[in-house]
């Protein structure tokens, strides 16, 4: 929930402050991307890390997840299909919905993106001083809950 600020000034540090984390965030995102090496774009390893970490889904609840329209998450799930990193089945209660599922194979993938993005971290953490260490794992659970507040904004 946001605060009231008492000041010009200090909405104006809010402001730059959030710009440098946003700035931040989005390159770190982006170079963290680049550590995937898969073959799978953004989207279907979002999609993918969705279906791991949250189980079966139907179509629709996949699309309202990653924030996508509906013929775009079909022809996401179609890739991630062909490619064996997961199964469509249909409902037993209702014929005309299907669930898609993650397969071992994207399980194995996604540990291993996950791996790879992880080592990048560490390679590079291990190269700042204790204090931005320290400062960074300050600054963790922060992110975190900011990240959790946006989840639940986001609930019906």
């Amino acid at each position: 929930m946001a605060r009231a600020h008492s000041t010009t000034a200090e909405a104006t540090q809010i402001g730059e402050l959030a710009s440098s984390v946003r700035l931040s965030v989005t390159r770190l995102a982006r170079i963290l991307r680049q550590q995937d090496g898969e073959g799978l774009t953004p989207s279907t390893t979002s999609a993918l890390a969705m279906l791991n970490r949250s189980g079966p889904m139907t179509l629709g609840d996949l699309a309202a997840r990653e924030h996508v329209a509906a013929p775009t998450v079909t022809r996401i799930v179609e890739k991630l299909q062909l490619a064996g990193l997961v199964t469509r089945r249909v409902s037993e209660h209702d014929g005309r919905v299907s669930y898609v599922e993650i397969t071992e194979e994207g399980r194995r993938l996604i540990g291993d993106v996950r791996s790879r993005r992880t080592r990048w971290l560490v390679e590079h953490f291990e190269g700042l001083s204790p204090a931005d260490v320290e400062t960074l794992r300050q600054a963790a659970p922060i992110l975190e809950r900011l990240v959790e507040q946006a989840a639940r904004e986001e609930e019906p």
